[in-house]
C-alpha cells in the first residue's frame, strides 16, 4: 500500500476534482494538470494535446502513477467539436503512451461505457473482443476515440511492455460537474428545472448512474491492486437502473418543480435505449460497493449546483 506519487490528467474537470480529493485523502502525493489556469495547489496548466507542455510536468516531478482523464466528453460535442475531440482523445492519449513507454509509469487510463454502443446484452467487460465492430454498434466519434485509446493502450503494452489499466465510467454524476449543453442528463435536467428553462425527456431509454464519490472510492483501490492489462466497468447497483423519466421526476422533486417543464417525446435517435452494466470485475478487484443511491445523489447534486449558481 503506502502513499504513491500520482499525476491526474484532467484533474480541475468534474471526475477529476473528485478524483484527486479522494487520492489526496488517502495519503497520496497527488499532482493535477487541465487547460484552466486555477488558483490550486500541486496544480499546473497543461494541454494534452502538445507534447511539450506535458513532457514539461515529468520533467518537474516523477509519478508512479498516472490517471488519464484528459478528454473532450460527450457524442454531441464530438460532433460539433470534432477537431478538439480528436485531437485531445487520441493525440492527447498517445502522447501519454509515448511518456509511458519512456518513463515507465503505471497508468489508469479512463474510457467509457459509450464503447459498448448498442449492444443489446448485458455489457462485460468482454463484449468488445467477442463481438465484431460493426451493425452490433452505434460508434459515435467520441466511442471510437475512447475505443482508439483503449487499443493504443494494448498496443503499447504489447510492444513496449507498458501497464495499463483501463477503467468504462457510466453515466458518472454528482457535484463539480457544471452545466454545459453537451452534458449527462442529470446535470442537465437539474439546471433546466433550478432555471425554470424547458427540457425534453424521451421514453424508452433506461440507464443506471453512479454517484462520483463511489465511482472515484473504486478508481481510487486501482493502485492498492494494480493488475496490468485488465478493464473495468464501474457503475451503480443493478437495482438502480431507471427509466430517464424516474430520473426526472426526481430531480423535479428535489428542485421542487412540477412536470410542466418537460416535454415527453418518443425514443431519441442515435441513443442506446437500454444500458445493463455488469461490474463484477470491479468487485472482485476493487472492492466496488456503491453506497448512494439515485435520490440521495440527486439531491446531493442539487444542493451543489444551487451554491455553485448562488440559488440559495
Amino acid at each position: 500500500m503506502g502513499s504513491k506519487r500520482i499525476l491526474v490528467t484532467g484533474g480541475a474537470g468534474f471526475i477529476g476534482t473528485n478524483l484527486v480529493r479522494e487520492l489526496e485523502s488517502r495519503g497520496h502525493e497527488v499532482f493535477a494538470i487541465d487547460l484552466f489556469n486555477t488558483e490550486r495547489e500541486n496544480y499546473a496548466r497543461a494541454d494534452v494535446r502538445s507534447y511539450r507542455q506535458v513532457e514539461r510536468i515529468f520533467e518537474r516531478h516523477s509519478f508512479d502513477y498516472v490517471y488519464h482523464l484528459a478528454a473532450e466528453y460527450g457524442r454531441w460535442n464530438g460532433e460539433d467539436y470534432y477537431e478538439n475531440l480528436w485531437q485531445t482523445n487520441v493525440i492527447g492519449t498517445k502522447h501519454m503512451i509515448r511518456l509511458q513507454e519512456k518513463l515507465r509509469f503505471r497508468m489508469i487510463f479512463f474510457s467509457s461505457a459509450e464503447v459498448y454502443g448498442d449492444y443489446e446484452g448485458v455489457m462485460t467487460e468482454d463484449v468488445m473482443e467477442k463481438n465484431p465492430i460493426g451493425d452490433t454498434y452505434q460508434m459515435n466519434d467520441y466511442a471510437i476515440t475512447k475505443w482508439a485509446g483503449e487499443l493504443m493502450c494494448l498496443n503499447s503494452a504489447k510492444m513496449f511492455g507498458t501497464e495499463t489499466v483501463r477503467v468504462r465510467p457510466v453515466n458518472c454524476y454528482g457535484p463539480h460537474e457544471h452545466y454545459t449543453p453537451y452534458r449527462g442528463f442529470i446535470p442537465k435536467f437539474i439546471y433546466h428545472a433550478l432555471f425554470r428553462k424547458p427540457y425534453t425527456v424521451f421514453r424508452g431509454h433506461r440507464r443506471i448512474i453512479d454517484y462520483v464519490e463511489d465511482s472515484c472510492r473504486t478508481w481510487a483501490n486501482i493502485v492498492d491492486n494494480f493488475i496490468p492489462g485488465a478493464v473495468y466497468n464501474v457503475a451503480g447497483r443493478p437495482e438502480w437502473e431507471r427509466d430517464i423519466r424516474e430520473y426526472s421526476d426526481l430531480i423535479l422533486a428535489a428542485t421542487g418543480r412540477d412536470d410542466s417543464l418537460v416535454t415527453y417525446e418518443e425514443a431519441e435517435p442515435f441513443t442506446t435505449k437500454v444500458k445493463t452494466i455488469d461490474c463484477s470485475r470491479a468487485i472482485r478487484d476493487l472492492g466496488h460497493d456503491p453506497k448512494v443511491p439515485p435520490e440521495e445523489g440527486i439531491r446531493r447534486t442539487v444542493a451543489w449546483m444551487k451554491e455553485y449558481y448562488r440559488l440559495n
